[in-house]
């Protein structure tokens, strides 16, 4: 299985942590896996699920981080295809080093167009594009070089609302 659809199938097992205690995962994780609709190798079934778990487990702070950057919403408000897509391009971005922030961001946006509303897409785009500015500093803390937290020099964007569209460019 490529990546894309690796991807596409954390999302899908992710969405059920929206309805489901944490510690029902493994079994909702059993369950997604049973179903028949998908057919997957056992090292694809266990990056899906470890990527699910690490996803989880960091909720509390990608969250802290994704109201931060939302403006006029709250993570309570957000349509939960939104928020669960959010949280998976947010780990993505600050947290694992194998998929550069560029395609965290495009497939995330990909993912809002083929399960969201309309505006999803650039609405991820637009919040995505304000939590990439804290990618260094996020990655360099846990890396352990000692760097301290905070505004990254290279956040070389801002994002901001017209109508319905976020516009997000360079500064």
């Amino acid at each position: 299985m490529n990546r894309k659809s690796l991807r596409e199938q954390v999302f899908k097992l992710l969405f059920r942590s929206e309805f489901n205690d944490p510690e029902e995962m493994e079994e909702q994780a059993q369950l997604f896996f049973d179903s028949g609709d998908l057919t997957v190798t056992e090292k694809d079934r266990e990056y899906i699920t470890g990527k699910c778990i690490r996803i989880v487990e960091k909720t509390p702070e990608i969250d802290a981080i994704l109201d931060d950057k939302l403006e006029g919403w709250t993570i309570a408000r957000l349509p939960k295809v939104d928020l669960t897509i959010l949280r998976l391009g947010t780990y993505e971005i600050l947290y694992d080093d194998d998929v550069p922030t560029g395609v965290a961001i495009n497939e995330a946006v990909e993912l809002g167009k083929r399960f969201g509303e309309d505006s999803s897409g650039a609405f991820i785009n637009g919040v995505l594009a304000g939590v990439s500015g804290k990618e260094k500093s996020v990655k360099s803390d846990a890396s352990g070089d000692g760097s301290e937290g905070g505004k990254s020099a290279r956040s070389g964007s801002v994002s901001e609302r017209k109508g319905e569209t976020y516009i997000t460019r360079r500064i």
